[in-house]
């Protein structure tokens, strides 16, 4: 397979190597993109085994949650440009869509865009996305939405920077909404910030330890002195390295974005809430949408655009 300039870039982004690093493994996995990433990895070349999300489309994430705070919706709409995601009559528009989702039972999203729209059951919200597309003059699409249910306890919400990133946490406790809402919305920021992948250890497959083992002993191995170590020390090693991955991956163990001593985990501080408003408090799940991520971002060459307007 013939790697291209493009390639080498997007590779590069990903992962923080040398462009000659990110050439040679595209070549050594034929330019499977996924590949390069572990080899580069296990040669200890890759910043981070994490891949840049590709943001694409515009639009907003939009939360509501209901007055008794025991359920909630969340739902991405995508427009074509920036403009039309700040413009009023569709940030209106996806906060209904955001009704719409908290209204629903459907889990699909066949099911919900069959669904009667909320304020006019003549339409289906099929049919309301076709209108609101003629209306706004771009294309838009409902790209995902979820809704999150807890008779057990509150859920909270937060939206960041206008609604490029959405939030919801779902707590267990027997404390009232208003006693923990300040909680709530601090470990919303949380997820926000440091994007999390779990909510706790426990989530964490035993295959994808035993994965990032395998690259870590990989990273040792191609290493002049550390591979030189006897074995009861390189796997203390891996296990100290896995141990540390797990603090920044996993919500309740990563420090917490607003701790005195820089040290508080995200755990720790719910358990001091708890103890403060004499309640249990335990983070259940968290939902994170971040607008456009993972999709392939439009690049427009402007200069090209004015040639042909020009008629050059």
């Amino acid at each position: 397979m013939a790697i291209t300039a493009a390639m080498v870039k997007e590779l590069r982004e990903m992962t923080g190597a040398g462009m000659m690093d990110c050439k040679k493994a595209l070549n050594e996995v034929d330019g499977d993109m996924d590949k390069a990433v572990e080899f580069l990895r296990e040669k200890g070349l890759a910043a981070a085994a994490k891949k840049a999300s590709r943001i694409a489309a515009e639009g907003i994430v939009a939360t509501l949650v209901s007055d008794d705070k025991k359920s909630a919706a969340i739902v991405e709409v995508n427009a074509e440009t920036d403009f039309v995601a700040k413009n009023e009559v569709f940030q209106s528009y996806v906060a209904r869509v955001a009704a719409q989702v908290l209204a629903s039972n459907n889990t699909t999203m066949e099911a919900f865009m069959a669904e009667p729209w909320i304020d006019d059951a003549s339409f289906t919200v099929e049919q309301e996305l076709s209108q609101m597309v003629a209306k706004i003059g771009e294309k838009l699409s409902i790209r995902r939405f979820e809704k999150v249910t807890n008779e057990n306890g509150v859920i909270a919400s937060y939206i960041h920077a206008g609604g490029k990133i959405g939030v919801l946490v779902n707590m267990d406790t027997t404390a009232s909404a208003e006693t923990v809402e300040e909680c709530g919305k601090n470990v919303c920021m949380q997820v926000a910030a440091l994007k999390p992948q779990f909510t706790n250890r426990n989530e964490v497959s035993a295959e994808h330890i035993a994965h990032e083992k395998e690259i870590l002993l990989a990273q040792i191995m191609n290493d002049p002195k550390e591979s030189q170590k006897p074995a009861k020390v390189i796997d203390g090693i891996v296990t100290g390295r896995i141990n540390k991955e797990l603090k920044e991956i996993c919500l309740l163990d990563q420090v917490y974005v607003k701790a005195e001593d820089g040290k508080q985990s995200v755990g720790k501080y719910v358990e001091s809430v708890a103890k403060e408003v004499g309640a249990p408090i335990a983070v259940k799940s968290f939902v994170r949408f971040e607008t456009g991520e993972g999709m392939e971002k439009r690049e427009d060459d402007f200069a090209a655009e004015v040639a042909k307007q020009a008629g050059m």
